[in-house]
Protein backbone atom coordinates (compact mmCIF):
# COMPACT_ATOMS: atom_id res chain seq x y z
CA UNK A 1 0.00 0.00 0.00
CA UNK A 2 2.95 2.30 0.46
CA UNK A 3 4.75 1.90 -2.72
CA UNK A 4 1.36 2.32 -4.20
CA UNK A 5 0.73 5.74 -2.31
CA UNK A 6 4.26 6.71 -3.42
CA UNK A 7 3.97 6.08 -6.88
CA UNK A 8 0.60 7.86 -6.86
CA UNK A 9 2.72 10.47 -5.14
CA UNK A 10 5.14 10.84 -7.98
CA UNK A 11 2.99 11.07 -10.78
CA UNK A 12 0.69 13.80 -9.46
CA UNK A 13 3.49 15.22 -9.27
CA UNK A 14 4.74 14.79 -12.47
CA UNK A 15 1.35 15.64 -13.55
CA UNK A 16 1.95 19.21 -12.09
CA UNK A 17 5.09 19.73 -13.36
CA UNK A 18 3.68 18.59 -16.87
CA UNK A 19 0.81 20.65 -16.35
CA UNK A 20 3.02 23.96 -15.73
CA UNK A 21 5.41 23.40 -18.36
CA UNK A 22 2.03 23.02 -20.74
CA UNK A 23 1.07 26.57 -19.11
CA UNK A 24 3.88 27.83 -19.94
CA UNK A 25 4.38 26.74 -22.91
CA UNK A 26 1.22 27.91 -23.78
CA UNK A 27 1.49 31.65 -22.58
CA UNK A 28 4.75 31.78 -24.81
CA UNK A 29 2.69 30.73 -27.80
CA UNK A 30 -0.22 32.91 -27.15
CA UNK A 31 2.53 36.11 -26.41
CA UNK A 32 4.60 34.71 -29.45
CA UNK A 33 1.16 34.73 -31.81
CA UNK A 34 -0.18 38.34 -30.60
CA UNK A 35 3.24 39.90 -30.90
CA UNK A 36 3.26 38.15 -34.94
CA UNK A 37 -0.65 39.70 -35.44
CA UNK A 38 0.04 42.74 -34.10
CA UNK A 39 3.39 43.17 -36.25
CA UNK A 40 1.00 41.85 -39.31
CA UNK A 41 -1.82 44.21 -38.38
CA UNK A 42 0.71 47.37 -38.23
CA UNK A 43 2.31 46.00 -41.80
CA UNK A 44 -1.07 46.25 -43.31
CA UNK A 45 -2.04 49.41 -41.71
CA UNK A 46 0.95 50.92 -43.51
CA UNK A 47 0.60 49.55 -47.45
CA UNK A 48 -2.58 50.86 -46.94
CA UNK A 49 -1.53 54.26 -45.67
CA UNK A 50 1.11 53.70 -48.52
CA UNK A 51 -1.50 52.63 -51.19
CA UNK A 52 -3.64 56.28 -49.91
CA UNK A 53 -0.80 58.45 -50.90
CA UNK A 54 0.16 57.19 -54.28
CA UNK A 55 -1.54 59.17 -57.24
CA UNK A 56 -1.95 59.45 -60.55
CA UNK A 57 1.59 60.60 -62.08
CA UNK A 58 0.13 62.82 -65.29
CA UNK A 59 -2.12 64.75 -62.15
CA UNK A 60 1.02 65.75 -60.60
CA UNK A 61 2.37 66.66 -63.72
CA UNK A 62 -0.42 69.18 -64.42
CA UNK A 63 -0.22 70.45 -60.55
CA UNK A 64 3.39 70.99 -60.60
CA UNK A 65 6.40 72.81 -63.28
CA UNK A 66 8.44 69.42 -64.99
CA UNK A 67 11.41 71.54 -63.38
CA UNK A 68 11.07 70.56 -59.88
CA UNK A 69 9.62 67.27 -59.95
CA UNK A 70 12.01 64.60 -58.49
CA UNK A 71 12.67 61.51 -60.49
CA UNK A 72 14.55 58.10 -60.41
CA UNK A 73 17.56 59.48 -61.10
CA UNK A 74 17.83 62.31 -58.92
CA UNK A 75 17.08 59.82 -55.96
CA UNK A 76 19.59 57.27 -56.70
CA UNK A 77 21.59 57.18 -59.41
CA UNK A 78 24.00 53.86 -58.44
CA UNK A 79 22.14 50.86 -59.85
CA UNK A 80 23.54 48.40 -57.17
CA UNK A 81 22.34 50.76 -54.68
CA UNK A 82 19.09 50.94 -56.22
CA UNK A 83 19.06 46.92 -56.79
CA UNK A 84 19.75 46.69 -52.72
CA UNK A 85 16.73 48.98 -51.63
CA UNK A 86 14.43 46.68 -53.88
CA UNK A 87 15.88 43.51 -51.97
CA UNK A 88 14.52 45.48 -49.02
CA UNK A 89 11.09 45.89 -50.52
CA UNK A 90 10.88 42.42 -51.48
CA UNK A 91 12.04 40.43 -48.83
CA UNK A 92 9.91 42.50 -46.50
CA UNK A 93 6.72 41.48 -48.30
CA UNK A 94 7.69 38.21 -49.15
CA UNK A 95 7.88 37.29 -44.50
CA UNK A 96 4.84 38.37 -43.93
CA UNK A 97 3.18 35.78 -47.20
CA UNK A 98 1.63 33.23 -44.80
CA UNK A 99 1.61 29.14 -46.35
CA UNK A 100 -2.07 29.24 -45.81
CA UNK A 101 -2.41 32.55 -48.16
CA UNK A 102 -1.59 29.95 -51.37
CA UNK A 103 -4.17 27.85 -49.73
CA UNK A 104 -6.88 30.84 -49.72
CA UNK A 105 -5.48 31.90 -53.05
CA UNK A 106 -5.69 29.08 -55.45
CA UNK A 107 -8.07 26.16 -53.77
CA UNK A 108 -11.37 27.78 -54.09
CA UNK A 109 -13.13 24.61 -53.68
CA UNK A 110 -13.06 21.90 -51.22
CA UNK A 111 -9.71 19.79 -52.29
CA UNK A 112 -11.62 16.28 -52.32
CA UNK A 113 -15.13 17.39 -53.86
CA UNK A 114 -15.12 19.65 -56.90
CA UNK A 115 -18.65 21.03 -55.96
CA UNK A 116 -18.25 21.92 -52.52
CA UNK A 117 -16.94 25.43 -51.52
CA UNK A 118 -13.65 24.97 -49.11
CA UNK A 119 -14.79 28.27 -47.65
CA UNK A 120 -17.68 29.66 -46.21
CA UNK A 121 -16.26 33.31 -45.60
CA UNK A 122 -13.43 33.32 -48.12
CA UNK A 123 -10.80 35.27 -46.96
CA UNK A 124 -8.56 37.49 -48.96
CA UNK A 125 -5.32 36.53 -49.13
CA UNK A 126 -4.08 40.15 -48.83
CA UNK A 127 -0.21 39.70 -48.20
CA UNK A 128 0.15 37.79 -51.32
CA UNK A 129 -2.11 40.17 -53.04
CA UNK A 130 0.18 42.81 -51.64
CA UNK A 131 3.49 41.38 -53.26
CA UNK A 132 1.52 40.98 -56.85
CA UNK A 133 0.71 44.55 -56.49
CA UNK A 134 4.36 45.65 -55.93
CA UNK A 135 5.36 43.76 -58.78
CA UNK A 136 3.18 45.24 -61.14
CA UNK A 137 4.06 48.80 -59.28
CA UNK A 138 7.59 48.28 -60.02
CA UNK A 139 6.68 47.72 -64.11
CA UNK A 140 4.63 50.84 -63.95
CA UNK A 141 7.06 52.76 -61.82
CA UNK A 142 10.17 51.74 -64.35
CA UNK A 143 7.81 52.24 -67.87
CA UNK A 144 6.75 56.22 -66.15
CA UNK A 145 10.29 57.01 -65.29
CA UNK A 146 11.25 56.23 -69.15
CA UNK A 147 8.20 58.11 -70.70
CA UNK A 148 8.28 61.07 -68.77
CA UNK A 149 11.27 62.67 -69.88
CA UNK A 150 10.51 65.16 -72.82
CA UNK A 151 14.71 64.80 -74.30
CA UNK A 152 15.29 61.44 -75.73
CA UNK A 153 18.82 61.81 -74.63
CA UNK A 154 17.48 61.84 -70.96
CA UNK A 155 15.01 59.09 -71.60
CA UNK A 156 17.64 56.74 -72.93
CA UNK A 157 19.95 57.45 -70.14
CA UNK A 158 16.99 56.28 -68.03
CA UNK A 159 16.37 52.78 -70.02
CA UNK A 160 19.98 52.03 -69.56
CA UNK A 161 20.15 53.07 -65.65
CA UNK A 162 17.27 50.35 -65.58
CA UNK A 163 19.53 48.07 -67.76
CA UNK A 164 21.60 48.03 -65.32
CA UNK A 165 19.68 47.98 -62.02
CA UNK A 166 18.24 44.66 -63.31
CA UNK A 167 21.63 43.48 -64.33
CA UNK A 168 22.57 44.11 -60.71
CA UNK A 169 19.26 42.51 -59.37
CA UNK A 170 20.04 39.53 -61.40
CA UNK A 171 23.56 39.43 -59.77
CA UNK A 172 22.37 39.95 -56.31
CA UNK A 173 19.20 36.99 -57.04
CA UNK A 174 16.85 38.85 -56.81
CA UNK A 175 15.18 37.95 -59.73
CA UNK A 176 11.56 39.13 -59.07
CA UNK A 177 12.65 42.68 -59.43
CA UNK A 178 14.74 41.53 -62.51
CA UNK A 179 11.07 40.31 -63.91
CA UNK A 180 9.26 43.47 -62.94
CA UNK A 181 11.99 45.32 -64.34
CA UNK A 182 12.13 43.78 -68.00
CA UNK A 183 8.63 43.60 -67.77
CA UNK A 184 8.12 47.34 -67.30
CA UNK A 185 10.94 48.02 -70.43
CA UNK A 186 8.52 45.31 -72.88
CA UNK A 187 5.83 47.60 -72.01
CA UNK A 188 4.18 48.77 -75.60
CA UNK A 189 4.37 52.74 -74.43
CA UNK A 190 8.43 51.82 -73.69
CA UNK A 191 8.76 49.49 -76.40
CA UNK A 192 7.76 51.60 -79.41
CA UNK A 193 10.10 54.40 -78.67
CA UNK A 194 12.61 53.40 -81.63
CA UNK A 195 14.17 56.79 -81.73
CA UNK A 196 14.75 56.43 -78.15
CA UNK A 197 16.43 52.87 -78.17
CA UNK A 198 18.23 53.77 -81.27
CA UNK A 199 20.78 55.54 -78.47
CA UNK A 200 20.93 52.66 -76.25
CA UNK A 201 23.52 49.99 -76.15
CA UNK A 202 21.45 47.33 -75.67
CA UNK A 203 23.98 44.46 -75.36
CA UNK A 204 23.77 44.06 -71.70
CA UNK A 205 19.37 43.87 -72.19
CA UNK A 206 19.58 41.46 -74.91
CA UNK A 207 21.20 38.92 -72.32
CA UNK A 208 18.54 39.79 -69.51
CA UNK A 209 15.81 39.47 -72.14
CA UNK A 210 17.36 35.60 -73.01
CA UNK A 211 17.27 34.85 -69.68
CA UNK A 212 13.33 36.03 -69.01
CA UNK A 213 13.07 34.33 -72.25
CA UNK A 214 9.54 32.59 -71.56
CA UNK A 215 9.86 29.78 -74.27
CA UNK A 216 9.75 25.99 -73.21
CA UNK A 217 8.79 26.70 -69.86
CA UNK A 218 11.11 29.64 -68.79
CA UNK A 219 14.19 27.45 -69.53
CA UNK A 220 17.41 29.46 -69.12
CA UNK A 221 15.50 31.46 -66.25
CA UNK A 222 14.87 27.82 -64.46
CA UNK A 223 18.53 27.14 -65.67
CA UNK A 224 19.76 30.05 -63.35
CA UNK A 225 17.37 29.75 -60.59
CA UNK A 226 18.93 26.36 -60.21
CA UNK A 227 22.75 27.40 -59.89
CA UNK A 228 21.29 30.13 -57.75
CA UNK A 229 19.35 27.54 -55.41
CA UNK A 230 22.39 25.79 -55.15
CA UNK A 231 24.54 28.87 -54.56
CA UNK A 232 22.17 29.34 -51.40
CA UNK A 233 21.99 25.95 -50.49
CA UNK A 234 26.32 26.09 -49.27
CA UNK A 235 26.20 29.46 -48.70
CA UNK A 236 27.07 30.98 -45.16
CA UNK A 237 26.51 34.74 -45.47
CA UNK A 238 23.10 35.83 -46.12
CA UNK A 239 23.83 37.38 -49.13
CA UNK A 240 24.84 34.40 -50.67
CA UNK A 241 21.66 32.88 -49.38
CA UNK A 242 19.53 35.72 -51.54
CA UNK A 243 17.04 33.85 -54.30
CA UNK A 244 13.98 35.80 -54.93
CA UNK A 245 11.51 33.51 -57.44
CA UNK A 246 8.34 34.76 -56.37
CA UNK A 247 6.74 35.23 -59.57
CA UNK A 248 8.02 32.00 -60.99
CA UNK A 249 6.95 30.35 -57.89
CA UNK A 250 2.86 31.95 -58.36
CA UNK A 251 2.92 30.46 -62.03
CA UNK A 252 3.82 26.93 -61.46
CA UNK A 253 1.41 26.50 -58.01
CA UNK A 254 -1.47 27.79 -60.27
CA UNK A 255 -0.83 25.66 -63.25
CA UNK A 256 0.32 22.72 -60.74
CA UNK A 257 -3.37 23.13 -58.91
CA UNK A 258 -5.05 23.73 -62.32
CA UNK A 259 -3.46 21.27 -64.55
CA UNK A 260 -3.90 18.63 -62.37
CA UNK A 261 -6.99 16.68 -60.98
CA UNK A 262 -7.40 16.07 -56.96
CA UNK A 263 -8.61 12.81 -56.90
CA UNK A 264 -7.48 10.05 -59.27
CA UNK A 265 -9.63 8.03 -62.15
CA UNK A 266 -10.42 5.29 -59.41
CA UNK A 267 -11.11 7.52 -57.43
CA UNK A 268 -8.05 7.64 -54.60
CA UNK A 269 -6.70 11.18 -54.04
CA UNK A 270 -4.11 12.33 -56.02
CA UNK A 271 -1.62 12.58 -53.20
CA UNK A 272 1.01 13.19 -55.85
CA UNK A 273 -0.27 16.08 -56.61
CA UNK A 274 -0.64 17.74 -53.00
CA UNK A 275 2.94 16.45 -52.34
CA UNK A 276 4.17 18.51 -55.03
CA UNK A 277 2.14 21.48 -53.79
CA UNK A 278 3.47 21.14 -50.31
CA UNK A 279 7.30 21.20 -51.95
CA UNK A 280 6.17 24.03 -53.49
CA UNK A 281 5.25 26.14 -50.41
CA UNK A 282 7.88 24.25 -48.50
CA UNK A 283 10.89 25.71 -50.52
CA UNK A 284 9.06 29.40 -50.29
CA UNK A 285 9.19 29.29 -46.60
CA UNK A 286 12.71 28.51 -46.27
CA UNK A 287 13.68 31.40 -48.42
CA UNK A 288 11.37 33.71 -47.49
CA UNK A 289 13.51 33.77 -44.34
CA UNK A 290 16.57 35.18 -45.61
CA UNK A 291 17.57 38.82 -44.34
CA UNK A 292 18.27 41.56 -45.70
CA UNK A 293 22.20 42.02 -45.67
CA UNK A 294 22.00 45.74 -47.22
CA UNK A 295 21.79 49.25 -45.31
CA UNK A 296 18.60 50.64 -45.89
CA UNK A 297 18.03 54.11 -47.40
CA UNK A 298 14.60 55.89 -46.47
CA UNK A 299 14.70 58.29 -49.05
CA UNK A 300 15.46 55.58 -51.92
CA UNK A 301 12.71 53.13 -50.49
CA UNK A 302 10.05 56.23 -49.99
CA UNK A 303 10.30 56.95 -53.72
CA UNK A 304 9.95 53.33 -54.99
CA UNK A 305 6.78 52.67 -52.75
CA UNK A 306 5.04 56.03 -53.16
CA UNK A 307 6.04 58.09 -56.36
CA UNK A 308 3.27 58.36 -58.73
CA UNK A 309 3.31 56.27 -61.37
CA UNK A 310 1.00 56.70 -64.91
CA UNK A 311 -1.60 54.66 -65.76
CA UNK A 312 -1.97 52.23 -68.73
CA UNK A 313 -3.55 55.28 -70.93
CA UNK A 314 -1.39 57.79 -69.47
CA UNK A 315 1.92 55.96 -70.21
CA UNK A 316 0.56 55.51 -73.97
CA UNK A 317 -0.27 59.82 -74.39
CA UNK A 318 3.24 60.14 -73.27
CA UNK A 319 4.73 57.53 -75.27
CA UNK A 320 3.25 59.46 -78.12
CA UNK A 321 3.82 62.98 -77.23
CA UNK A 322 7.68 61.78 -76.94
CA UNK A 323 7.91 59.73 -80.31
CA UNK A 324 4.59 60.81 -82.57
CA UNK A 325 1.98 57.65 -83.86
CA UNK A 326 3.27 56.14 -86.48
CA UNK A 327 0.09 54.65 -87.92
CA UNK A 328 -3.22 55.36 -88.30
CA UNK A 329 -4.39 53.37 -85.61
CA UNK A 330 -1.99 54.98 -83.11
CA UNK A 331 -2.72 58.39 -84.66
CA UNK A 332 -6.71 57.62 -84.12
CA UNK A 333 -5.65 56.24 -79.67
CA UNK A 334 -3.54 59.56 -79.72
CA UNK A 335 -6.16 61.50 -80.32
CA UNK A 336 -8.98 59.80 -78.28
CA UNK A 337 -6.16 60.12 -75.15
CA UNK A 338 -5.88 63.32 -75.48
CA UNK A 339 -9.93 64.02 -75.88
CA UNK A 340 -10.35 62.37 -72.72
CA UNK A 341 -7.52 64.17 -70.92
CA UNK A 342 -9.42 67.44 -71.64
CA UNK A 343 -12.33 66.39 -70.83
CA UNK A 344 -10.97 65.41 -67.45
CA UNK A 345 -9.32 69.19 -67.02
Amino acid sequence: MFIQRSQMAQINQCMGNTGNLYRKAVQQMTQTLIRKLTTLSQYEEALAKINSSVTDRLTVLKTKPQSIQRDILTICSDPFVLAQQLTHIELERLSYIGPEEFVQAFVQKDLLDNDKRCFSDHKKASNLEAYVEWFNRLSYLVATEICMPVKKKHRARVIEFFIDVARECFNIGNFNSLMAIITGMNMSPVSRLKKTWGKVKTAKFDILEHQMDPSSNFYNYRTALRGATQRSITAHSSREKLNIVFSLLIKDIYFLNEGCANRLLNGHVNFEKFWELAKQVMEFMTWKKVECPFDRDRKILQYLLTAPVFSEDALYLASYESEGPENNMEKDRWKSLRSSLLNRT
